[in-house]
């Protein structure tokens, strides 16, 4: 958490001057019963009118600069503490925004989120407080007391007394509470997982009527974080009446030995009076004191949780310079790799040799789960290779700075993601000063140009995800945004699954006449869309079984031979 810290160091002087401000509206607090003290005594029991109203002019001053002092602090808190969080959300999505596709699969984008947003904002909460009342409490519970000793040790003994019982109750509650505090943290992370997947899944339960187990399912998280925060609420309600019953009993202590001192003339009624609201002023405090540090740990345990976040490092290292360019016959090569997840039992690619010229057309094909998808990200470097090596243009991608790298990259992925706002804006992902013209001949090569006919142009506004486009227009149009950086190397990994056979024919067509000549990978589960590669790979269980031309495959290859009769009539094949 402390090393959060040095995202404060833009704001030194806010953290000096609200604590300060906040200080000496204290110090006012601290003289208003001596002032009072003094209207009883001198004013009240001489019968002097004017000193009466003298001193309620000076309370009245007192609290216009208390008040100023105060809503200066507030400022500067403020200040500091948003500035703080932004600057550290600014760092920590930066942060997430280079870690590889193996760190966010195993911190899982739920808790990654909470991090991002509730986590934030508790940190915020307690920097905010902390600059403001860290140093007051104490400042006030001590100098209450101390001014209590001026005005009469034997009844300022009674403070000494309270005091250590007081904090006894307050921090014992407080010990007994910052568990359970950060156990509903915990449990706020999995009512979010909850909530998340049932709004991206919304379709999917509908489609088979889940809603109701759904429902069962998040009312189960939520009562579960709501028992949680009822018992640390029930713990943490006993403080003001445990703490009320404590200060009224010292109070009692505290008027009686103040009456019989009086009695007998060791001091005023006013000091008593004053005794008794420094008594006030300490409860107050230590109440205050109490949930401040509760507020602290709960943004310690947060700001710890954003921390981990900050620890993890990419298990992608890259180098800043490019490397120097070499000759090469291959675009794409790859030399006995093996790919393994993290915490993943087995292999999910195994002694992986083939190699791609420039200008090739390679096919990706095999049953779900032998490892299509898994081959063609190791490309763009989104996962490295366990054991071998992957060559782009004749050069290890671990060689590559990973933006010069995947600028060369044009990929689509499986799942076809759009972003709220226009088409023109979306397909500029590609490449940020493309024109009109660019964006246009893209779609029309993804074969697009008809909806966006319909949709009325590049300014038509897309809602988030592409909501308010069918499956097989968000995948034109993502394939479209890919052609518009004019990639080297183009990945379409099951990117035409939504398209009909005629459609996904043209794009084929239209692809293979792109200009720049690029290589391109097709993964898909059709042979159809695979037929006229240069060279099409056969995978099962993590294992290239074929390799060559779709007649070539045809009669060497079973796999394949059953892939394609499954999709062709045996008498067609």
């Amino acid at each position: 958490m402390f090393k959060l810290l040095a995202y404060m160091k833009n704001y030194k002087k806010e953290a000096v001057l609200g604590p300060l401000f906040k200080l000496l509206e204290a110090l006012l607090e601290l003289l208003v019963p001596l002032v009072i003290a003094a209207v009883i005594d001198t004013g009240i029991a001489g019968g002097n009118r004017g000193y009466v109203i003298r001193m309620c002019l000076l309370l009245v001053g007192f609290g216009i600069v208390g008040l100023v002092f105060s809503i200066t602090a507030q400022y500067f808190a403020a200040k500091a503490s948003v500035g703080f969080v932004t600057k550290l959300r600014h760092a920590l999505f930066d942060h997430i925004q280079g870690l590889s596709y193996t760190e966010l699969d195993t911190i899982g984008t739920s808790t990654l989120i909470t991090r991002m947003t509730s986590d934030m904002n508790q940190v915020q909460s307690g920097m905010n407080l902390t600059l403001r009342l860290l140093l007051r409490s104490p400042f006030v519970v001590f100098g209450a007391m101390i001014m209590a000793f001026t005005i009469d040790v034997k009844a300022a003994l009674i403070f000494a007394a309270a005091i250590p019982v007081l904090s006894l109750v307050v921090f014992g509650i407080m010990l007994w509470c910052i568990p359970l505090y950060k156990r509903v943290q915990r449990k706020l992370d999995g009512v979010l997982s909850a909530t998340r997947e049932n709004l991206t899944g919304v379709r999917v339960i509908r489609a088979f009527c889940k809603e109701e187990e759904q429902i069962s399912r998040f009312d189960a998280c939520n009562q579960d974080l709501t028992r949680t925060q009822k018992y640390v609420g029930r713990i943490s309600a006993l403080m003001n009446p445990v703490t009320y019953i404590l200060i009224n009993l010292a109070i009692i202590w505290l008027v009686y030995t103040g009456a019989l001192r009086v009695d007998v003339g060791l001091i005023s009624q006013g000091a008593v009076v004053a005794l008794y609201n420094y008594m006030s002023q300490i409860l107050v405090e230590l109440i205050k004191l109490a949930n401040l540090i509760i507020n602290i740990t709960k943004s310690v345990a947060c700001g710890n949780r954003i921390q981990s976040v900050f620890e993890i490092r990419s298990s992608l290292d890259a180098p800043e310079q490019a490397p120097a360019p070499k000759d090469f016959s291959y675009a794409v090569e790859f030399d006995h790799v093996t790919l393994r997840y993290a915490n993943a039992g087995d292999d999910s690619l195994s002694d992986i040799s083939f190699a791609a010229r420039p200008g090739e057309t390679i096919g990706v094909i095999g049953s779900t789960g032998s490892g299509k998808s898994s081959l063609v990200n190791l490309i763009p470097r989104f996962y490295d290779a366990s054991a071998g090596q992957v060559l782009v243009d004749g050069i290890n991608v671990k060689e590559y700075p990973l933006d010069d790298l995947r600028n060369r990259i044009g990929v689509v992925p499986q799942k076809a993601v759009l972003f709220k706002g226009t088409i023109r804006d979306n397909l500029r992902w590609g490449n940020p000063d493309a024109t009109d013209d660019q964006l246009l001949e893209a779609v029309q090569t993804a074969q697009a140009g008809e909806v966006l006919a319909q949709k009325g142009g590049l300014d038509f506004e897309l809602e988030q995800g592409g909501k308010n486009l069918s499956g097989g227009q968000k995948q034109r149009f993502t394939i479209a945004r890919a052609l518009v950086k004019h990639p080297k190397i183009l990945i379409l990994d099951d990117s035409a699954s939504a398209l009909d056979f005629a459609t996904d024919a043209a794009l084929r067509k239209a692809i293979r006449e792109m200009p720049g000549n690029p290589t391109v990978f097709i993964v898909s589960q059709r042979t159809s869309s695979l037929q006229h590669a240069d060279q099409i790979l056969v995978l099962e269980d993590g294992a290239v079984v074929g390799a060559g031309t779709h007649t070539q495959l045809l009669e060497s290859c079973p796999v394949y031979q059953e892939i394609y009769q499954s999709q062709f009539r045996k008498e067609d094949a």
